[in-house]
């Protein structure tokens, strides 16, 4: 008897304690909520005019079919009342026979709860009938144009996974039995996450995805050896060891995204691309891209080019002793390098020899999912935006590509931390993914406008540094990688813009998984493979049906071409030269930065 109501005294200590740590942290919280800094209302939701193409479209649908429309509000109803009769039978103790799961299981479902509860089952259930109905409503609209039924289908996505069941706590098994096994300690530690999180991003909620105490950069993350051997204002200019005794005559330079830091080609040594490339024998080179802030503001496409490509390229001659290079350009780099490479061809530069493009778009008539962040509505905010801070704030590029993928990288990782009171993984890419940069204003509307909307790389041309240039005017042998569920670059639009490339020698290659682990995908675990085809490139369909399917990495494949664009070995050169000092050792200072708001 003593024992027991030791026990409970203590029980409730430790919930009275948790309590009080509740009301202290709930003050913070609004503290923080408080800093918010006011953005345009543009940047978070579509404008009100698709709203009301949607709205016309719906009530048209109503008037000229109501018998469809009719049957599928009795469809619903009977669903929905069928559920709750089977919900009170359950409940008084009666065998009820349910309806399996249709399609793939739903890892979001997976606490035996949703099967085995009256309570959770019934919620499941009427979740899933709502999300049919509601994904059957947008399915049946006509009168849209395709890219309107695009965006209201994405947004009506969102709405799905933000109401699902599992994002709040009273319908959340998971998270009500972490709580009461820990007598509440779980929600409290959860809550000490989410204010860490607001206050982390004054004011605005982003969920942190890694342990940011877990890496430091050039010790446990980022730390092939090299070396700072150049830097101006847009870029820090790093050099690689080499690892072998000789290399290949031409040195590789890569433009990685300035949207992101370059050390994802470097996460760690089993997984770096950049020291395996280092390890085949070559002279590599990579971009580090300034961190913007707002004396930025001027900055612009031809900025990029003048003072970022076309200066890198000039300094990697000089060091290597050669009168060529060969490049990379991963992503929104490989939009640019495209451009820099149409620039060269009117100038009469002859100074890259080959280039190679990772999951790049140029031709922007279908930029699948990401189009939907496209249209004028969020246009026009990022460019109040930016007239008025002088750059894009980072947390809005990261907010947008999470909501690409909202389950894996807003809720569950939200639920994880704020619901079950889980501290943040170790995890190297998903850190990378927090360490956003910033971009500076005149650029980002430029890119948006010219680019993303007038898709001006294909049609008239795109001007840039004093000339006119198009995916025609790129002359040089190339070859791409693009990667099959890339939902950032698809991969068919990444080859319509390839394939009308004016070089006479294209290789196209196309990698299995997405936008990251499709590049960032080392020889020796065969987790994805690739496909080639060196057949006519007519479309990207017929082109994937005369494929050949590789087990493995494309990296050994790319090395080979690669390798035959690169000119004889020579014996391996040391960092830098007399007009090259080493400035600071690998990875730099700029990918270290953190603009002050």
């Amino acid at each position: 008897m003593t024992t027991d109501v030791t026990d409970s005294s203590r029980n409730l200590e430790r919930f009275s304690a948790n309590l009080a740590r509740i009301e202290e942290l709930t003050q913070r919280l609004i503290a923080a909520l408080q800093q918010k800094k006011g953005h345009t209302p543009a940047l978070d939701a579509p404008g009100q005019e698709l709203y009301g193409k949607a709205m016309t479209a719906f009530l048209s649908e109503a008037m000229t079919n109501p018998a469809r429309l009719l049957e599928q509000q009795v469809a619903f109803w009977g669903k929905s009342l069928e559920h709750y009769v089977e919900m009170q039978k359950a409940l008084a103790g009666q065998p009820v026979e349910t309806e399996a799961d249709p399609g793939p299981k739903d890892r979001r479902f997976s606490n035996p709860l949703w099967d085995s509860n009256p309570y959770f089952n019934f919620i499941k259930r009427q979740y899933q009938t709502n999300v049919a109905a509601m994904e059957q409503a947008v399915e049946g609209l006509e009168g849209l144009e395709p890219g309107d039924k695009r965006r209201v289908g994405y947004f009506t996505r969102q709405i799905i996974d933000m109401l699902a069941p599992t994002n709040f706590l009273a319908t959340n098994p998971d998270a009500l039995e972490r709580a009461v096994a820990t007598e509440g300690e779980s929600l409290v530690k959860g809550l000490e996450n989410l204010v860490r999180d607001v206050e982390a991003n004054r004011g605005d909620l982003l969920v942190t995805l890694a342990d940011r105490e877990a890496f430091t950069l050039g010790v446990n993350i980022g730390t092939t050896e090299g070396a700072v051997v150049y830097r101006n204002r847009m870029l820090e200019l790093i050099q690689y060891k080499p690892t072998t005794e000789t290399v290949h005559n031409i040195p590789l330079l890569i433009f990685p995204p300035w949207i992101n830091k370059f050390y994802i080609l470097d996460l760690k040594p089993a997984n770096s691309l950049i020291k395996w490339i280092v390890d085949q024998g070559f002279t590599l080179f990579v971009v580090s891209w300034k961190n913007p802030d707002a004396s930025y503001a001027a900055v612009g496409m031809d900025d990029y080019v003048e003072d970022g490509y076309l200066a890198a390229i000039e300094q990697v001659k000089q060091i290597a002793g050669t009168d060529k290079v060969n490049a990379v350009g991963y992503c929104i780099a490989g939009t640019t390098l495209t451009a820099t490479l149409g620039l060269m061809q009117k100038r009469g530069d002859k100074s890259v020899n080959a280039a190679t493009f990772f999951t790049t778009l140029t031709d922007f008539s279908d930029p699948g999912e990401i189009g939907v962040f496209l249209d004028d509505d969020f246009v026009d905010g990022i460019e109040e935006t930016v007239k008025r801070d002088g750059y894009l704030d980072k947390f809005f590029m990261s907010r947008t590509f999470s909501f690409l993928r909202a389950n894996d990288l807003v809720y569950s990782p939200a639920i994880r931390s704020y619901m079950l009171g889980e501290a943040p993984p170790a995890f190297d890419l998903l850190y990378w993914n927090g360490d956003g940069t910033n971009l500076p204003g005149r650029m980002c509307v430029e890119y948006l406008r010219q680019l993303c909307q007038q898709n001006r790389l294909i049609e008239p041309g795109f001007d840039i540094c004093g000339e006119r240039v198009s995916v025609k005017d790129v002359r040089v042998p190339v070859c791409a990688i693009a990667c099959e569920t890339d939902h950032i670059a698809p991969w068919k639009s990444s080859f319509n813009g390839f394939r009308q490339f004016g070089s006479r020698q294209k290789t196209f290659i196309l990698s299995e998984s997405g936008h990251i682990a499709g590049i960032v995908n080392p020889p020796g675990k065969d987790k994805y493979g690739h496909y080639t085809n060196e057949g006519p490139m007519r479309s990207a369909e017929e082109w994937k049906e005369g494929a050949g399917y590789h087990k493995g990495s494309w990296w050994p494949r790319w090395r080979d071409w690669l390798s035959g664009k690169s000119g004889r070995m020579v014996p391996a050169r040391p960092l830098g030269d007399s007009r090259h000092k080493v400035l600071a050792p690998a990875p730099g200072t700029y990918v270290a930065e953190t603009p002050a708001p």
